[in-house]
């Protein structure tokens, strides 16, 4: 596969290394990476999702919550290999462009872009209808408007303070999911010596009474399965902040081994709490679990603590996916396929774009740091790819609030797929390019049962996909993912042919 993008002149200063952040970049702390990645871990999804689950699939949900989070921990152990060998803000973008091909890398990094801003919108919406809760006469589009320039301002900050602020923000998802874990211990507990709460039925009875452990048999696990994986989605921007980090291949190693072993406690361990806390089959479990066994254990004001919490939550995974998109698409760019105007006035007048990721790859000891050539090379906050991503942000609060259902229902079923396909790229890409860094000797994490563990879970998210066909809800979400996926990468082969017919 020959590099397309322009080659970098013997006459430009010489890229950053691998591991060692521009001159006047303030880096993420490697605490900060770590506490990024567990409020990751923590969206507003978990909290919301997690009982409506356990209400589809019956007290079998865990099944399918171990079920998915083997695919996801495989999948992020996957680009924990490639990320903490490769630094790079484009991650699974430019190792699918090393591994795949450059038509990889440009459909999975832009179709990953398009779902961040389309989640971005319905976030802020979401934290706009919570305060206009807590305050009715304040207009929700002044809220959405506050928030996003709030957000994106603090998103213009050097990665080192920007790092700060998130980590705090993930720390409030953090208190509070220990905090329900020991009262859920507590009443656990307390139901085991003492007998179940008046009004609520004993722990054995919530899990295998009501139509027993698995009331609607395999079907229901595979419905929990389809609700359950897209919820772990987020964790992948991890890796694409460690390449801003003091020590991108440390980082990233904390980062992970510390979101593996703290996801499993975290969702895991609330769930079998809400099952045995629980009838799996009443309307609280569907519509505020955790809220009614705070209740149970006389918590006061519990609505307004969990909104606040679903408040935090959706912030929080606001401002990590403005930085997520804002550097995938400045990445992008920076590798020719993207606008160079993003990359800022400094590549504009250099007329000068990095190599692409395969010729990186291939020059051994270069990192993939060499691929930023413009303001993050200089140390600088890529501010007109941020400045980008939070004007489409409010195009998107305003499409969730004025688009026609259907056509807001469509695009909602497109963007929670889209993990299943980057997922996939990330397997194949490991695949491609295990040889070629096991060569090297850059490997800093290896994936745990190679050669069979990636087949195993390309078979697993072929598994998933095939579940969803058997449903009506499902076929329609694949549907809606191929159709966006088709059209990026026919914007692909249009753009090339038009590229080359312009230099012929």
């Amino acid at each position: 596969m020959s590099p397309e993008s322009a080659p970098v002149s013997s006459t430009d200063p010489a890229p950053a290394a691998a591991g060692a952040p521009a001159a006047g970049r303030k880096p993420f702390k490697t605490w900060h990476l770590s506490m990024m990645a567990l409020g990751l871990a923590i969206g507003a999804g978990f909290f919301l999702g997690t009982g409506s689950a356990i209400h589809q699939a019956g007290p079998a949900v865990i099944v399918s919550y171990l079920l998915a989070a083997g695919i996801v921990v495989s999948v992020m152990l996957a680009l924990a290999e490639l990320a903490s060998s490769l630094p790079t803000t484009g991650s699974f973008s430019s190792y699918a462009e090393a591994g795949i091909g450059r038509w990889a890398g440009f459909t999975i990094g832009w179709l990953y872009w398009v779902m961040l801003i389309m989640v971005t919108g319905i976030e802020v919406t979401g934290a706009a209808t919570i305060f206009v809760d807590w305050f009715p006469a304040v207009p929700q589009w002044v809220v959405a408007l506050v928030i996003v320039v709030v957000i994106g301002g603090i998103n213009l900050l050097a990665a080192g303070q920007y790092g700060e602020i998130e980590a705090w923000l993930s720390m409030v998802k953090v208190v509070a999911i220990v905090a329900f874990l020991c009262v859920g211990a507590w009443l656990v507990a307390q139901a085991a010596v003492a007998g179940p709460a008046p009004g609520r039925e004993g722990i054995w009875q919530n899990i295998i009474g009501h139509g027993g452990f698995a009331p609607s048999g395999i079907p229901g696990i595979a419905v929990g399965l389809l609700a359950v994986i897209t919820s772990f989605g987020g964790l992948e921007i991890v890796t694409i902040a460690a390449a801003e980090a003091e020590d991108p291949s440390r980082a990233m190693a904390g980062a992970i081994r510390s979101v593996i072993t703290r996801i499993l406690v975290f969702y895991i361990g609330s769930v079998i709490l809400l099952i045995a806390l629980l009838r799996w089959d009443s309307d609280e479990m569907k519509t505020n679990a955790f809220a009614a066994v705070l209740s149970m254990a006389g918590v006061p004001a519990v609505g307004t603590v969990m909104n606040v919490i679903i408040f935090m939550a959706l912030i929080s995974a606001f401002s990590a996916n403005i930085y997520a998109s804002s550097r995938m698409a400045y990445s992008l760019s920076a590798r020719d396929m993207g606008w160079r105007w993003l990359l800022g006035a400094r590549a504009l007048a250099s007329g000068r774009v990095g190599p692409s990721a395969q010729a990186v790859l291939e020059g051994g000891d270069e990192a993939f740091a060499a691929e930023m050539a413009g303001d993050m090379e200089a140390g600088r906050t890529p501010k007109r790819a941020v400045g980008l991503v939070v004007v489409l942000a409010l195009l998107a609060v305003w499409g969730n609030w004025y688009l026609p259902g259907g056509i807001l229902t469509i695009l909602i079923n497109a963007i929670g797929m889209v993990l299943l396909i980057v997922w996939t790229f990330i397997i194949i890409s490991l695949m491609r390019l295990h040889s070629s860094l096991e060569r090297s000797g850059s490997l800093v994490i290896r994936m745990p049962g190679w050669p069979w563990l990636p087949w195993v879970v390309l078979v697993g998210l072929g598994g998933v996909g095939v579940l969803m066909l058997m449903s009506a809800e499902g076929r329609a979400q694949l549907v809606s993912m191929g159709a966006l996926t088709l059209i990026i990468v026919c914007i692909y082969f249009v753009r090339q042919l038009v590229r080359a017919r312009s230099r012929a």
